[in-house]
């Protein structure tokens, strides 16, 4: 069968290095012992490196072409290969309930999307790994104090250990891609209770990083309406000074149970 077609509309690169799609590959080795899902496998350069390892395997492709050309590349992967949107799935259908790593090399425009589907899935997914854009993976890595530190950092830290493993570089891609990538790994902590509202958490947390140059007291006074006014004083607490690239995730979580109690 003739080569896959990169398509601009679903933001397909395709890997062509072999040493790094393997490298890629074996960052799921950290979490043993459980099936892995592969996203946008494309034409199966880190495929070939996963379906050897010894444990339940599945890929998820919407590119109808790429599911061709993985039916009849893979045989080994028989009824394996999922022809769907991985953001629309139910992901406890995918291993029986059964939890799973979560690799790939992710289209770019919808890489944060992934990740806050991972979010919604965390009992299930205890590990995530794989490429993205340089500067999602820099942001997600990153620590209060700097300028990179945002919405994932917060959200994605408060669950998962995020290590930053290594660029690469676009000249390893067809077509490449105008920016670098990198590979990330995603290990989830001990945290089970955030000791706050969750949805409150997030809403708080998106609600000063959309506002990230304004003090606290300011980008929070969205969070508050009419019908459910800030009482009074509360605006003068000493960390409505700052800004929220300055707080902690523990100290996020401190904030949002003071807007639980003013609400």
């Amino acid at each position: 069968m003739k080569q896959v077609r990169p398509k601009k509309n679903l933001g397909q690169h395709f890997l062509t290095d072999l040493n790094i799609a393997k490298r890629i590959a074996d960052t799921v080795d950290a979490c043993p012992n459980i099936p892995v899902l592969e996203v946008g496998p494309g034409m199966g350069v880190m495929t070939q490196y996963l379906v050897e390892k010894p444990r339940p395997f599945k890929v998820v492709e919407i590119d109808r072409e790429s599911v061709a050309y993985l039916q009849e590349n893979f045989p080994r992967l028989n009824d394996n290969i999922i022809g769907g949107d991985f953001l629309r799935m139910d992901l406890r259908e995918v291993f029986d309930g059964q939890q799973f790593v979560l690799t790939g090399n992710y289209p770019y425009d919808i890489s944060s999307q992934i990740f806050f589907k991972m979010l919604d899935n965390k009992d299930l997914i205890p590990c995530c790994t794989g490429m993205i854009q340089h500067e999602v993976a820099v942001r997600m890595a990153s620590q209060p104090g700097n300028k990179q530190y945002g919405i994932l950092s917060v959200l994605i830290q408060a669950w998962y250990n995020v290590e930053y493993l290594f660029t690469v570089e676009p000249g390893v891609f067809n077509p490449p891609p105008k920016v670098q990538s990198a590979v990330i790994r995603m290990t989830r902590n001990e945290v089970t209770d955030l000791g706050c509202d969750e949805q409150l958490f997030r809403r708080v947390v998106k609600a000063t990083f959309n506002q990230r140059r304004k003090m606290l007291r300011v980008s929070l006074r969205q969070i508050f309406d009419a019908n459910h006014p800030a009482p009074a004083g509360f605006f003068d607490d000493e960390i409505m000074t700052r800004r929220p690239e300055q707080l902690s995730i523990p100290q996020f979580i401190e904030l949002t149970n003071k807007v639980a109690s003013a609400l």
